[in-house]
């Protein structure tokens, strides 16, 4: 028997429409591809990521014919074997024909496609054509096809409820409506007699973590009756050979002794052990698969808590309890066939080096690369997924569900090996939509088809449908109804996970005020800022010439999809700090000064609420978002181009192992219901410290104070010595009236306090806090702020003589790379910020709030 043969079909492609009589067909611009990608290539369409072209190619997507052809010679095919062109992912509406004769057509982007061409395939000249047909009027014809059901969205339009396609693709609030089609992934022609058609694993480990028990599954097709396993890591390898079962199936079991596990980063380890299956027709392999997995031991632990209501909900991994400080992720490019490994594998790297564990996979884009989650198994990133369902009332006639279906299960299956992946979700916001609209859903009725019948039938999905599908795929893996989910509504902040968006949104709270918005995991919250200016400038028409390169010129704005974008970034601005529209620089720096101080809030405040066993009143904050599809201002703290924002520096700090918080609260007291004088008012500073490594430390802690209009010191206090912080958790060290001379003078509200932890001598961790809001301050030019390149080159060396907020380190050159930046100097100390690539000759600039143009 001959082994099975992979022939990638990827060669001699050309695109055209079909729909024009005479159209000339061109070369492809890579492959897999799709449609804007090739016109982009040829300059048939302007580049919709710059200026307001966008407007200009939405035509590409009403397009009801663009085709897809080439052609390709085949190997001869035995009198045994059988041919199958495999078809990973066709964008989405496709019809197929094969030498002339239709073999397939496809209605779902998500499902990967098999069809036996045996009868049809010739060994030259093969024709292959896909057209494809626009997923919009298709969808608006689904609409129209089905008007009892109560069709209705937060982002993009009804017709994207009716399609099985990457939803932002619609357009979302952060990015452009581009509708896209074509061969979004590889097409290959295989030919066998016998395949190995799965492979998957089952581990077990040890509540001691001391062995673990792997079964290793395979799926087979054909006459090859045995199957030989391979479990490997590094040089050590186990084996074992089994007979293949009637139905196809072959399984083998190895019990491991200390078995090298799996952990997050910063927890241990990442080693991955390889899976190998081998195909035997008596001694001849005729086909193999390769798999890597991870051996962990993974829970969600919901369970009463001391002192407060409802229940936590966090990850425990090999029996550690894990706060999740972490990101959420969209597609990194509108046009993903562009996506490279390399890039996936520079986004997981900045979350390593910006201290994150978790990434959640948003529901409203793909079922993401492997490339994706292999960069997240191998530097220890926990993965949340979502299933692509998001921000609307879905619709469920039979065949839709056949299709979702059919969707979920291959996905799952293409992802299970994956170590990384921690929980699946049903849907992003539609239980949130649900509530919002006034639709059906009757927690007492536990009757699935009566669902259908509602006007909220997606619940049969998400409680129904999906949750079988992962009992039988991954019943390892905690699925969850939805995101958020839990307690009475979507967004009880006591059980299951939260999305806070009542800052920025919503009741638009003060983000120092986080602390009273919390939940037990806030699996969403964010702040929007500009993009760098250098990303700016690239969507501008004419660069930095742009007539419109300012704040709130016509492009600028529609860069930000964002409804009520002008209004929420200036009130944010407007109750914080004093900014300038002009010039473009100074603006940017201050949104982005104002979104670094949202976030690191946010983790502060809630990574204070970890407070050890059954105590975990928080464990997760996952910021919206990590990334960006296209050049905008969004919520995400990297830009498109993989441009850090200054906040993802502050949540850098606010994720260090060991971290120190400070909180100042006015509290007022009348002495009696009536007077309006007569009032003792005290400010109190509570100071806590946080220590996320799993060993317990002893520290020393200094409180210090300077007068932010003169630079004097007003006081310095040791306020712990030998004080011990428990691992993996937060400590409460002190709550004091605030140490001024005289209160209630006005000095609190000029006084900025600074804590220090060390450990042996060490410097560990630091924090400024300065009163509130800082546009109250009278913040004052410091006369002598330096900045030096030290010796090796190593960092650039900060300190000033006034107290001063904010101080980022700029560079032109982009080669120079900062550890650190957004840095709250005081007077009498020098910070020290790593860097990379710089030399004497190296140009650095700096700004800071309130300095002068």
């Amino acid at each position: 028997m001959a082994p099975r043969k992979i022939i990638p079909i990827d060669a001699d492609w050309q695109f055209g429409r079909a729909d024009v009589q005479g159209s000339s067909f061109l070369p492809v611009s890579q492959f897999p591809t799709n449609v804007h990608l090739d016109l982009l290539h040829h300059n048939l369409i302007p580049d919709p990521f710059i200026g307001k072209n966008e407007l200009d190619v939405q035509w590409v997507g009403e397009v009801k014919a663009w085709q897809y052809r080439t052609s390709f010679k085949a190997p001869k095919v035995g009198s045994q074997e059988k041919a199958i062109l495999a078809f990973d992912g066709l964008d989405t509406f496709a019809e197929v024909l094969l030498n002339g004769k239709q073999i397939l057509e496809t209605d779902n982007m998500f499902i990967p496609e098999r069809v036996d061409v045996t009868a049809l395939l010739k060994e030259t000249d093969n024709q292959l054509v896909i057209t494809f047909d626009s997923a919009y009027l298709r969808g608006w014809k689904r609409v129209e096809q089905y008007p009892d059901h109560k069709w209705g969205v937060w982002n993009g339009d009804s017709s994207r409820l009716a399609v099985r396609k990457a939803q932002y693709h619609w357009g979302w609030d952060w990015g452009p409506a581009l509708l896209t089609c074509g061969p979004w992934k590889p097409i290959n022609l295989e030919i066998y007699e016998s395949r190995l058609v799965d492979l998957y694993a089952s581990v077990t480990v040890d509540e001691s973590l001391a062995s673990a028990k792997v079964v290793l599954h395979a799926a087979t097709e054909g006459k090859a009756s045995k199957v030989r396993f391979n479990l490997s890591l590094n040089q050590t390898v186990v084996s074992d050979t089994v007979d293949v079962t009637k139905e196809g199936n072959a399984v083998a079991t190895f019990n491991l002794d200390n078995p090298e596990l799996w952990y997050p980063l910063r927890y241990g380890k990442q080693p991955l052990y390889t899976i190998t299956a081998t195909l035997l027709d008596g001694k001849d392999e005729v086909d193999s698969v390769s798999k890597r997995i991870g051996i962990r031991k993974v829970e969600l632990v919901q369970k009463p808590l001391k002192d407060q209501p409802g229940t936590s909900f966090f990850f425990q991994v090999n029996n550690i309890p894990i706060f999740c400080g972490g990101s959420n992720w969209i597609p990194a490019d509108n046009f993903t066939p562009r996506i490279t490994k390399e890039k996936y594998q520079d986004w997981i790297k900045l979350m390593v080096e910006g201290n994150q564990s978790m990434l959640r996979i948003w529901g409203g884009g793909v079922y993401e690369d492997e490339n994706l989650l292999d960069a997240c198994d191998e530097q220890g990133i926990l993965v949340w997924v979502d299933f692509p369902f998001a921000c609307g009332n879905y619709p469920c006639w039979p065949e839709m569900l056949q299709s979702i279906e059919r969707e979920a299960r291959e996905n799952v299956k293409i992802l299970r090996h994956h170590p990384s992946i921690v929980i699946y979700a049903g849907n992003n916001e539609d239980y949130q939509y649900q509530e919002s609209e006034g639709l059906t859903c009757n927690v007492e009725d536990k009757d699935p088809q009566s669902w259908l019948k509602s006007d909220f039938p997606a619940r049969y999905i998400y409680e129904h449908l999906l949750p079988q599908v992962c009992q039988d795929l991954v019943p390892e893996t905690f699925y969850h109804y939805g995101s958020p989910w839990g307690g009475k509504t979507s967004g009880d902040p006591t059980v299951g996970d939260i999305h806070q968006w009542n800052v920025w949104h919503g009741t638009q709270e003060r983000y120092q005020d986080f602390d009273k918005l919390g939940g037990r995991f806030v699996s969403e919250f964010g702040m929007e800022a500009f993009p760098s200016v250098r990303t700016i400038d690239a969507f501008l028409p004419k660069g930095k010439d742009d007539p419109d390169r300012h704040p709130q010129s016509d492009i600028v704005d529609f860069h930000n999809k964002a409804t009520g974008h002008e209004r929420r970034i200036a009130l944010y601005l407007a109750e914080n700090i004093t900014y300038p529209i002009n010039p473009l620089e100074q603006y940017v720096y201050s949104t982005q000064l104002m979104q670094a101080e949202c976030l690191s809030s946010a983790y502060r405040l809630w990574r204070r609420e970890w407070k050890g066993p059954g105590r975990e009143y928080c464990s997760g904050a996952l910021v919206w978002q990590l990334n960006d599809c296209w050049p905008v201002t969004s919520w995400a703290i990297c830009d498109y181009y993989l441009r850090p924002k200054l906040a993802y520096y502050t949540v850098k700090r606010e994720l260090n192992p060991i971290t120190v918080g400070i909180k100042r609260s006015e509290h007022r007291h009348p002495k009696d219901k009536y007077t309006r004088v007569d009032i003792e008012v005290k400010t109190k500073l509570e100071v806590w410290a946080s220590n996320f490594t799993l060993d317990d430390v002893k520290i020393d802690c200094v409180l210090k104070g300077w007068d932010v209009e003169t630079a004097e010191q007003v006081f310095s206090e040791t306020l712990a010595t030998s004080q011990q912080l428990s691992g993996n958790q937060t400590t409460e060290l002190t709550a004091i009236d605030f140490p001024v001379k005289t209160p209630n003078t006005g000095l609190e509200g000029r006084t900025v306090v600074a804590a220090y932890l060390y450990r042996d001598g060490n410097l560990v961790a630091r924090y400024v806090d300065w009163p509130q809001p800082l546009k109250h301050v009278h913040l004052q030019q410091p006369q002598n702020l330096k900045l030096k390149l030290s010796e090796d080159g190593n960092s650039v060396i900060l300190s000033s003589d006034m107290p001063v907020k904010g101080v980022a380190v700029e560079c032109e050159d982009e080669t120079v790379k900062f550890d650190d930046n957004l840095i709250d100097l005081v007077p009498g100390e020098e910070v020290p910020i790593r860097v990379t690539g710089a030399a004497k000759s190296t140009v650095f600039t700096t700004r800071y709030l309130g300095m002068r143009s």
